[in-house]
């Protein structure tokens, strides 16, 4: 049989010959007639769409699949109006005489019906049919006006809708009239298909292009990161080393730049591996760093690049990666490892509370409210009475044996009043335990699991313990300036595990005998490990949203009270001073932890201080002992390596946004600042910058503040 295919669709349609079979040979008439009128409105349209070409040039269709995918969105609209037009033509023609009138009625019922089996979208108002009033004449009039109109409006529509979308996705250069170079590419892979025809540009081809330029880049990272793995073995690298050794970081990043993974080793973190070093390797301690590969020690950094510069490192190398470690090699370090966080004297008020506690906690009702997880003084008495074999004095209740234990305990931070009434006192007073309390529970990470038997050290040990740990950790995960943190080493790190242990001995010190330059030192280590610790578990912050909560909601306990970031810096460090863009202090006057604070705020901390981001300083350790020569330096090296940039020709000093957040903490005014900064740039341009500032004003730009993760 054969079929025609249509010009705009490339839809088949039934030939004139089968179609005269079919019907009458009146029809037939109608339907030459309606077929000659199709192809030529079909060419009117084509003429209307080339005219709109020549005005708005548009690009070529990119692919065959997005053409189809076009076509079948519009097929059924476009079948509309082509049917609607050839009936209209029908009518202008056969409008002279009366009886085809009659004829052309009868016709068009019939038609309709026909469109209505082959079209059920098309709206019942606009089928005409035999009895109905749209089948007169002047009906008939209006329907073909509208149509047109609806046609015209369809067209310039498409045109403006697709120059628009042309412009806005930057297929065109309006300034210079220049097309994309990726135009040319399109066109030279057109579809066989697209020829001879009318190409439209389609907003969707723009869409694939940016989907396929996603896809490549995303191959390409996935390449670089491929490139950038470490190599897989079954064998182990282990590295001694020890702080402060430049050697040892030399060697640290050759191994790194050979994509080798390695077990470091320090040891002034692991003492006891002094000996090991000594019996295997057979020298001293302090000759470090050493390089084990399985059992056989290589060396140094140097008789490493000895070997690899004779080839033998890489036979070394696939030695690794095709033969495991024997037992004869240097073993790992073990968890718990040279660890004083396990070690120590029994609390023997811990070993009463662990009974206390699950008899007499529950749920009640106090002054109107319910409180959940609490006991009533009266019971912890009770018990202690009961229990410890005490006096229970009703007449002097208030200095008996029982009362004078429990006080014991609030003291030492087990427990203390739901509303912070008192110490402890007998009768209907609640009080909670330190790990009941739902804040500390679910906001605070240094939690332990159940309570820790061992007597609580002195808050100087800890600090002590931490910063060494801390120093440890900044050598051996972050980059030589500081300014990076490989974060996926430190989460899987004994070191990381073993400070996981060390905060956990926080939640029972005693922070008030601490003096300014210990608590400086404490804090700003603790913040810069407790940010790493809040990446590492939540993630770094995609937003402000997110920066907030990661900054007020994740928590320390740290002696009997809880501390967020924001709490320890604007709480502690900066003398309990408002935060940017807050109204209240951190704490207010009955808070206790006020007694903690800072008497004024420290400027200089800001500089010492690091949340993550790109546009902070650099990581280091501070000691109590040196704390404000260390501030100074860490000062020093953020402004001079970018943090305040001058143009003296132009009087404008670039300067971080760390200055307009806390400006107050740096003086009043934009000169008390620059004044303030200047002090620590080079000489020249610090004398050069304060002779400018007595007799003219600088204008201050502030440096745009870049919160992505510094990884």
């Amino acid at each position: 049989m054969d079929v025609v295919t249509s010009p705009k669709h490339n839809v088949p349609m039934k030939s004139a010959e089968i179609i005269a079979e079919e019907e009458s040979p009146k029809h037939n008439v109608e339907t030459a007639c309606a077929k000659t009128l199709e192809e030529s409105n079909v060419e009117e349209i084509k003429t209307v769409e080339t005219r709109d070409e020549d005005v708005y040039p548009k690009p070529i269709v990119e692919t065959e699949d997005i053409i189809d995918e076009m076509e079948s969105i519009d097929i059924h609209n476009e079948d509309k109006t082509v049917s609607l037009e050839c009936e209209t033509q029908q009518d202008k023609m056969l409008s002279p005489s009366n009886d085809d009138d009659d004829e052309h009625d009868s016709e068009s019922s019939h038609d309709s019906k026909d469109d209505v089996d082959e079209d059920e979208t098309m709206d019942d108002k606009e089928k005409p049919k035999p009895d109905s009033p749209d089948s007169n004449p002047s009906t008939s009039a209006w329907t073909e006006k509208a149509a047109a109109i609806k046609n015209f409006v369809r067209l310039k529509s498409e045109v403006a809708v697709h120059t628009v979308m042309r412009r806005l996705s930057g297929r065109m250069n309006d300034e210079n009239g220049v097309y994309d170079a990726r135009d040319d590419a399109t066109k030279s892979v057109e579809s066989p298909k697209t020829e001879g025809k009318s190409s439209i540009w389609n907003p969707l081809s723009y869409l694939k292009m940016m989907q396929n330029d996603t896809v490549d880049k995303v191959e390409v990272k996935n390449v670089e990161e491929a490139e950038l793995e470490p190599v897989v073995m079954k064998g182990r690298i282990i590295l001694y080393t020890r702080l402060g050794c430049e050697a040892c970081r030399e060697c640290r990043l050759y191994l790194h730049g050979k994509r080798l993974r390695y077990v470091e080793i320090n040891i002034d973190i692991y003492p006891s591996r002094k000996q090991d070093l000594e019996k295997i390797g057979g020298s001293s301690s302090s000759d470090v760093p050493k390089v084990f590969f399985n059992e056989e020690l290589v060396g140094s950094v140097e008789e490493i690049k000895e070997l690899d510069e004779s080839g033998e490192l890489d036979e070394k190398i696939k030695h690794l990666i095709d033969e495991a470690s024997p037992r004869e090699a240097p073993l790992p370090p073990f968890s718990g490892e040279d660890d004083a966080s396990s070690k120590g004297h029994v609390d023997e008020l811990a070993l009463i509370v662990r009974k206390m506690k699950p008899c007499i906690v529950k749920d009640r009702f106090y002054k109107l409210r319910k409180f959940k997880n609490c006991f009533s003084g009266s019971d912890a008495v009770d018990f202690l009475s009961s229990d410890q074999c005490l006096e229970r004095d009703e007449v002097k209740r208030y200095i008996s044996n029982a009362i004078e234990v429990a006080r014991k305990l609030a003291s030492q931070l087990f427990f203390q009043h739901v509303l912070e009434e008192n110490l402890f006192e007998d009768g209907n007073h609640l009080y909670r335990f330190l790990d009941d309390d739902h804040v500390v529970s679910s906001q605070c990470h240094n939690i332990p699991r159940g309570i820790i038997e061992i007597k609580p050290r002195p808050i100087a040990e800890i600090a002590s313990r931490l910063r060494l740990l801390y120093r440890a950790i900044l050598e051996a995960y972050t980059s030589p300036d500081g300014k990076h943190v490989d974060y996926r080493s430190i989460h899987g790190s004994e070191e990381f595990a073993r400070y996981l242990r060390i905060i956990q001995e926080l939640h029972r010190v005693q922070l008030v005998d601490m003096s300014r330059e210990e608590k400086l030192s404490f804090f700003i280590n603790l913040y810069n490990m407790m940010a790493i610790h809040a990446i590492l578990v939540w993630g770094y912050p995609a937003g402000p949203l997110e920066r907030t909560k990661m900054f007020g909601e994740f928590k320390y306990v740290i002696g009997g009270y809880t501390y967020s970031l924001s709490a320890i810096q604007h709480g502690i460090i900066r003398g309990n001073q408002r935060q940017p863009y807050h109204l209240a202090k951190p704490f207010n006057e009955k808070d206790k932890r006020s007694m903690v604070a800072l008497p004024y705020a420290e400027p200089l901390s800001h500089f010492a201080m690091v949340c993550g981001t790109r546009s902070g300083p650099p990581l280091r350790c501070f000691s109590p002992g040196e704390i404000d020569k260390e501030l100074m330096e860490a000062t020093r090296d953020f402004l001079r390596g970018g943090g305040l940039l001058v143009d003296l020709s132009s009087k404008v000093a670039y300067i971080s946004k760390i200055f307009n957040w806390y400006a107050v903490d740096f003086g009043n005014g934009e000169k008390s600042v620059l004044k303030h900064a200047s002090t620590y740039l080079e000489p020249q341009i610090s004398e050069a910058l304060l002779d400018v500032l007595v007799d003219t004003q600088f204008r201050v730009v502030y440096q745009t503040y870049d919160w992505g993760l510094n990884h």
